[in-house]
């Protein structure tokens, strides 16, 4: 028999590396590319920042007197070491750069100067509404507690960016006979017993103006004059009560475009000199019902509260939500409930001090 044995493959029994140098004919012939003696620099340069130039400051010098003009050189010197008389810097000049802002104007105070004219007392009892110097009723205490709360927002926001917004209220209802004008007219009549406060009423509702015939007194122009005519001054049109504290500005003459007046860029100053310079004077608006003319939504922009008044048994859900829809430009909106009958806590204001509600 023939002799089997395996027959012996090429690379046999050598590692990777010693059959890659058998095939290759070794490594020997391979020589690592020649490296210059100066490399290249690299292509990609850094931005060398320049060098700063000096510069040139310009100096105020003084003008020499020709005394000092005919000294020769090196006399008039100070001696080394003595003091040197250095002229005192103006803050009101500007320096380079830096622009001096000059000093604020202070602002003139805006008073109401005419004559006060006597408030018809009786007419305010005939029609349930709280009487000046008068005894303390249920209906006093209720606007006691309004007017605190109201007191109490806009001090807090006198403090942020518009003082003078946080200074008026609006006074609104969504439709008519809700009960507007009388809470606006006994929350003006409240406020104005504050010893460190007055009030100004503003009698907005320029369809049907009725403050001026509820308080017994007269006047001929007022708010909507003072927009319509800018060579009207807003603070002549306010008529001053026997009330101390209590000032009124009536509607004015209707016109045919009063929301456009009240949206035009001249209300904003006109509303401002309301309060110029009295930090402590509340402005109330009684505007028209949302619902039935656009001049609330108008004023809602310039207000920075607003009273909603509700009729018990009469404001709908519906109505009152398109109301507070549409006076949503006012930062902060309260409810007030008007002719409620029925307390669930059974108090009655007023009896605690021997009167009847």
């Amino acid at each position: 028999m023939s002799e089997h044995r395996k027959i012996p493959l090429p690379g046999e029994g050598k590692s990777l590396f010693e059959r890659a140098e058998g095939a290759l004919g070794g490594f020997d012939t391979f020589t690592p590319a020649p490296v210059p003696d100066k490399l290249a620099g690299p292509t990609n340069r850094r931005w060398k920042k320049p060098e700063a130039k000096p510069r040139a400051v310009e100096i105020e010098v003084a003008p020499e007197s020709p005394s000092r003009l005919l000294e020769g050189p090196g006399e008039g010197q100070p001696e080394p070491g003595a003091a040197i008389d250095r002229p005192t810097p103006d803050p009101s000049r500007e320096r380079e750069g830096c622009a001096v802002a000059p000093a604020a104007a202070p602002v003139e105070p805006i008073t109401f100067t005419a004559k006060p004219q006597p408030i018809d007392r009786a007419h305010l009892s005939g029609q349930g509404l709280i009487v000046p110097g008068g005894p303390v009723t249920a209906l006093m205490e209720e606007f006691r507690i309004v007017k605190r709360q109201l007191l109490v927002s806009a001090a807090a926001g006198r403090s942020g960016p518009d003082a003078a917004k946080a200074q008026r209220v609006l006074v609104c209802s969504p439709l008519p006979g809700e009960g507007k004008t009388f809470c606006a007219t006994n929350l003006a009549l409240a406020i104005a017993g504050e010893r460190d406060s007055e009030v100004l009423l503003v009698d907005a509702d320029f369809a049907k103006p009725s403050i001026l015939s509820l308080l017994g007194l007269t006047g001929e122009k007022g708010l909507m004059d003072a927009l319509a005519d800018p060579t009207i001054a807003v603070e002549d049109c306010v008529v001053s009560t026997d009330v101390p504290g209590l000032y009124v500005l009536p509607a004015g003459n209707r016109t045919a475009s009063d929301s456009e007046y009240l949206s035009s860029a001249r209300t904003a100053a006109v509303l401002a000199r309301l309060t110029q310079g009295a930090p402590q004077r509340m402005v109330i608006f009684d505007s028209p019902p949302a619902l039935a003319a656009s001049p609330a939504a108008e004023l809602a922009k310039y207000a920075g509260q607003a009273l909603v008044i509700c009729r018990a048994d009469q404001t709908g859900q519906t109505g009152l939500e398109d109301a507070l829809s549409l006076l949503s430009a006012c930062p902060d909106i309260k409810l007030l409930l008007n002719a409620a009958n029925f307390s669930p806590s059974g108090r009655r204001f007023g009896d605690y001090y021997g009167y009847g509600g």
